[in-house]
């Protein structure tokens, strides 16, 4: 196996593929992850959804990508009834979540007006007929993970169609496998938490991680981080540092990790077991818990599962 990265839609994407295949898959890797960054950044300025959302209040047809990820980020929003939400845009950047993560300002100055809390998506009308988006004015569309998820997938399923069966691909902790790597019968996946790091023998399928280790800043004093409470448009208060969920694909993992992050360990773990997932939760004070069937590495303490 042969591994490369290279940095798009804001984070760094990795990936291993047979060192046969590698020229192929990684041409398609990247020429894929740079088409979904063109369209769907919001940090690029002349990306189709920065347009979008420039355009909030008017009608406006939409590429067949940026329609797709949008109809998925609001059924995702439907589904969690509001807890993922693809329209608080506006207080991350009030927040001082304004730029690519490595261009935010270690102390920026607080917010001069009140945030205001989410639920905007449920104004955001669609045509899908005309690939046709209507946002009310003052809505902004800020992805997050659900489109890093979506590339994963689409990535492998575009690898599978030119007949490469063996593959790993990670976009900043959303990963995914399809195959086994020659002379071993699964992928050591790790995790990183506060003090450790875990080692999960992964066989197929995806993980997604949701957590405030590496995208946090300082606002006015006050810590701040990405994962934001639709209910008060701030960052979420949890005794929660990260949720890995393993699932089918990368982006029921990747949704189903912020919103357990969200919930906090008890009704976050709850939310997991009744949609049948697996997953790693990593507290504050260091400590580790797994909901369903996780995969535990070979010689190593079980943790506590919940």
């Amino acid at each position: 196996m042969k591994r490369s990265q290279f940095r798009a839609m804001g984070t760094l994407v990795s990936f291993l593929l047979p060192e046969a295949q590698f020229s192929l898959g990684a041409e398609i890797i990247r020429n894929l992850f740079e088409y979904w960054e063109q369209t769907l950044s919001r940090f690029l300025p002349d990306s189709e959804l920065s347009q979008l959302n420039r355009l909030a209040g008017r009608p406006v047809v939409v590429s067949k990508l940026l329609f797709t990820v949008l109809s998925s980020a609001l059924e995702a929003a439907r589904s969690t009834n509001g807890l993922y939400d693809p329209t608080l845009l506006n207080q991350l950047v009030q927040l001082g979540y304004d730029r690519t993560f490595e261009e935010v300002s270690a102390q920026s100055a607080a917010p001069t007006v009140r945030i205001e809390p989410g639920g905007r998506w449920r104004s955001i009308q669609l045509q899908p007929s005309l690939r046709l988006v209507h946002m009310p004015v003052g809505t902004g569309i800020e992805f997050g993970g659900i489109a890093k998820g979506m590339a994963v997938d689409a990535a492998l399923a575009a690898l599978r169609r030119e007949k490469i069966e063996t593959a790993l691909v990670n976009a900043g902790g959303d990963l995914a496998v399809m195959g086994t790597p020659a002379g071993l019968r699964q992928w050591p996946i790790e995790i990183q938490g506060k003090t450790r790091t875990w080692v999960v023998p992964f066989h197929h399928g995806a993980l997604a991680t949701s957590g405030i280790g590496r995208r946090h800043w300082r606002q006015g004093g006050e810590l701040r981080h990405h994962l934001l409470d639709p209910g008060t448009g701030l960052p979420a208060r949890t005794q929660l540092w990260s949720v890995t969920v393993a699932a089918a694909q990368c982006k029921q993992a990747e949704v189903a990790a912020k919103v357990a992050f969200l919930l906090g360990i008890e009704q976050g773990s709850e939310f997991l077991r009744q949609h049948g997932l697996a997953a790693l939760l990593i507290l504050q004070d260091c400590s580790a818990r797994t909901v369903g069937p996780w995969p535990q590495e070979a010689g190593k303490k079980e943790v506590q599962q919940c």
